[in-house]
């Protein structure tokens, strides 16, 4: 086995050690202890913020499913007054809202920071305050989101909320406000979460577990991590277009004015159908482990499985317009997109069979896992099969905006992921729980949900193949549909038996518990089932296979005596351990943040400033904003202190540093995530000034003159170079100016950085061009608002530099802050000149 970074595996030989003694489990205790009381919301450990995430999703997956009922009501005979035209518009686009948005993609992220450190083996997720700021802003903004409906103004536009029926003209009220700014907002959350799992996955594994053995959910989380950063910032930009619009007047979807409302389109379903497999791979991922755990067998084709999960990830970005073969948009596309809806079924189909052929190799126990793992195999099947119907073209042109297409989502959806989830609610359960579910309430829970999913959703296969539209909330006698809907509405009731019948035994029976929990009931053989506390692992395993319990039977009680790495607290402080990306080889020790108020107080004031702009209380909502950015400084300013002690013993003898920059720290890695998706927002808002181009070219005016153009670019590079300097020089430390020359050469990039802001936008002013003339003018300026953003953020940094400056504490070779801070003025600096250069250069004078 080849080392990445000149590591010793004769090391590893030295493992496991002697049992150490027990003080230090009780000093690990008193490191890591919760918080009491109301006090404990400040608390940050993924076991509290896990549970809280999951929590939370479950309850607006039954808020949208009551809504998901008060319309099966509605249609369940003809002409019903149940629910009024308006309120169902709202029902079905709040439905549909929160079951993707609140729902879906928060609770695989809940359940991955939940279940990750565990399988891992490692003390926390790398940024616990991240976690708990990305729960939180959920939660706040969640729950806001969803009381618009008690006030009237919730949503009425679909959860698509397609231009221009969502313009000011047709959507005069602030209901489409709540969801472009409610929705952009939510999305910064699951962001967060997921720069917290790409880190977490890559450089907090246990010494030992290669890319190789990682667990399947683990890869499975990983792929839908990068892929919410590069998906979202899609929909964050094409809301914040539509706001604008809305707000300000500036036509990016305005026809008559040189916008087109199809660009929305081609935004959201960048977003839209990739945010199906974002839902389907964690999924995925748990499923590969409990076909396992249910066959008491390894994953057959554990590669096979990787590769098509890295595959789905890949081609789901080339079928997009799969959602817009209506749009009469030309056959050479229309065919393109055809094939890659077809082909992405091939990877899901790899998947399936691997699972059918781990089941086939063992010995099944019929638990109440087992029975959702393959009710969900079924289900999941009959779904993808109607999904390559509907990949047909001609075919796509009959079932668009039918109820087939609603039957299509739902079995897709449901056995992609709904029951996969129940299946892990069961499996996973022993871990936070003193207490087991009853096997014998599970199985009637599963029969109920089974059988009312194939009630309520095959028939409207055939209620769309006869005509029946979605989004209707009524229809004409006398149209053979009376009695289709009628048996959906029936089947609907009866999945809710189903799940009522799970929260009754959830109340009889889970008893929440960090300690002395149910156990390993089903028998997995991953990490998350060794002994633990709030610190996770007594000691972190030295990983040789990827089932390490089913392979050493003994490691748990090897674990739990400390034979392993950091079987104490090398620093008094909470700890992890950082390894190598590939190979696992243990490279530092990284100082873990503990609790904490101001992650709380930033995510209520972000969710403030945003419902304050969206009830236009702008006043409030620069207050809010304000509060937010002291809140979010003030939690990062306990961080990156410079420490004592260079080095620590992490077991066995072996010595690794305790802080490090550059690229094997993890905080190098979250910079560039987050690069990504920021240069994502940039990336989208490039292809919507070309594409308003194409579509609009007699709308284009000259740009500003060349010299100018020369002379920004110009500033913007020496603002690179200077923010650049700064980075370089921090090494130096020799003679006060040597001290003081790299936060002064950042505070230089940062101006530099608003000049050349200011001299594009009054460049562009003086051609006479404005942003509410026509589609050239939005989208200019749009470059112009995105850069603004990177550049304030850019000088807060520098301020935020001046201040760790001036109370001393940027005094290491080593600083971290110093590091992110410069590269991020230099991501900055770059993004500066394409925006400048692109609409100055092209199409040309």
């Amino acid at each position: 086995m080849r080392s990445e970074t000149g590591f010793d595996y004769a090391l590893y030989e030295r493992f496991p050690t002697e049992k150490r003694p027990d003080s230090e489990v009780e000093e690990l205790n008193r490191i890591w202890r919760a918080p009491q009381g109301w006090a404990r919301l400040t608390a940050v450990n993924n076991n509290y913020v896990g549970f809280w995430y999951v929590v939370t999703a479950f309850g607006f997956f039954l808020a949208a499913g009551i809504l998901a009922l008060g319309m099966r009501v509605q249609l369940a005979a003809p002409m019903q007054d149940f629910l009024g035209v308006d309120t169902y518009n709202q029902f079905f686009t709040m439905h549909g809202t929160v079951m993707m948005f609140l729902f879906a993609v928060p609770m695989v992220e809940a359940i991955g920071i939940m279940l990750l450190p565990q399988m891992l083996a490692a003390r926390d997720l790398p940024f616990p305050r991240l976690s708990a700021f990305a729960f939180w802003a959920y939660f706040v903004g969640g729950t806001m989101f969803f009381l618009s409906l008690f006030v009237g103004l919730a949503p009425d536009g679909g959860w698509f909320m397609y231009p221009p029926l969502t313009s000011i003209a047709f959507s005069p009220g602030i209901n489409t406000d709540f969801w472009l700014l409610g929705i952009g907002f939510i999305e910064i959350s699951a962001i967060a979460g997921a720069i917290e799992i790409i880190v977490g996955v890559l450089r907090t594994r246990a010494p030992g577990m290669t890319l190789d053995k990682m667990p399947m959910f683990a890869w499975a989380m990983l792929v839908f991590a990068v892929m919410i950063v590069v998906a979202f910032p899609s929909v964050i930009l094409c809301t914040m277009l539509l706001e604008i619009e809305r707000a300000f007047n500036w036509p990016f979807f305005d026809a008559l004015r040189g916008g087109d409302p199809m660009l929305w389109q081609h935004l959201f379903w960048f977003f839209g159908h990739p945010e199906v497999y974002i839902i389907f791979i964690p999924a995925a991922g748990l499923m590969s482990m409990m076909v396992a755990a249910v066959a008491k067998v390894p994953l057959v084709g554990y590669r096979l499985n990787v590769l098509a999960l890295v595959a789905t990830g890949f081609i789901s970005f080339g079928v997009w317009a799969h959602h817009m073969f209506t749009t009469d948009m030309p056959r050479v596309s229309a065919g393109y997109f055809s094939a890659a809806s077809m082909a992405v079924s091939l990877p899901a189909g790899i998947q399936v069979f691997c699972w059918i052929a781990t089941l086939a190799s063992g010995k099944i126990k019929w638990t109440t896992p087992a029975l959702f793992v393959v009710g969900s195999v079924v289900i999941f099947t009959m779904g993808g099969l109607t999904g390559v119907m509907v990949g047909m073209v001609p075919f796509d042109w009959q079932a668009h905006d039918t109820y087939f297409i609603v039957a299509h989502l739902h079995y897709v959806l449901m056995g992609g992921m709904v029951f996969p989830m129940f299946a892990a609610f069961y499996h996973w359960h022993g871990m936070t729980s003193s207490r087991s579910l009853s096997e014998r309430v599970g199985r009637w829970v599963f029969g109920l949900m089974f059988a009312g999913l194939h009630i309520t959703f095959f028939p409207m296969h055939l209620t769309g193949l006869m005509g029946m539209p979605r989004r209707v909330y009524t229809y004409l006698p006398g149209r053979d549909l009376d009695l289709l809907n009628l048996v959906s509405t029936i089947g609907a009731f009866v999945l809710a038996a189903g799940i009522l019948l799970f929260l009754f035994d959830l109340a009889r029976r889970f008893r929440f518990t960090v300690h002395d929990d149910a156990g390993n009931i089903y028998g997995g053989g991953t990490l998350e089932w060794l002994p633990t506390g709030l610190y996770s692992t007594r000691s972190i395993p030295l990983v040789t296979s990827r089932e390490p319990l089913w392979d050493r039977p003994q490691i748990s009680k090897e674990v739990e005596e400390g034979r392993y790495f950091l079987p104490n607290s090398a620093t008094g402080q909470r700890e992890t351990l950082i390894t190598s990306t590939v190979m696992a080889e243990p490279q530092y020790v990284q100082l873990m943040p503990g609790p904490s108020p101001w992650p709380l107080s930033a995510a209520v004031f972000t969710a403030l400033f945003f419902l304050s702009l969206t009830v236009q209380g702008y006043a409030f909502a620069v207050f809010c904003g304000i509060v937010a950015v002291l809140s979010t400084l003030r939690w990062l300013w306990e961080t990156d202190r410079p420490i004592k002690q260079e080095s620590a013993d992490i077991g066995g003898g072996i010595e690794v540093p305790i802080a490090i920059t550059g690229p094997k720290s993890h905080g190098w890695w979250a910079l560039n995530t987050l690069m990504v998706v920021i240069g994502m927002i940039g990336f989208m808002a490039v292809f919507a000034y070309l594409y308003l181009y194409g579509i609009n070219p007699e709308v284009w005016s000259a740009p500003p003159p060349l010299g100018e153009t020369v002379m920004i670019v110009g500033i913007e590079a020496t603002a690179l170079l200077a923010a650049w300097g700064g980075r370089r020089f921090l090494a130096t430390k020799e003679g006060r100016l040597a001290e003081d020359l790299p936060w002064m050469l950042e505070a230089l990039a940062a101006a530099l950085l608003v000049g050349a802001l200011y001299l594009d936008v009054t460049g562009w002013l003086a051609t006479g061009l404005e942003p509410t003339a026509n589609g050239m003018g939005a989208t200019v300026f749009m470059l112009s608002v995105l850069q603004g953003q990177v550049v304030v953020v850019a000088v807060i940094m520098a301020a935020y530099l001046a201040f760790r400056e001036a109370r001393g504490i940027m005094t290491t070779p080593t600083n971290v802050t110093m590091d992110i801070v410069a590269r991020f003025k230099m991501f900055c600096a770059l993004q500066g000149m394409i925006f400048t250069l692109l609409p100055r250069v092209f199409p040309g004078v």
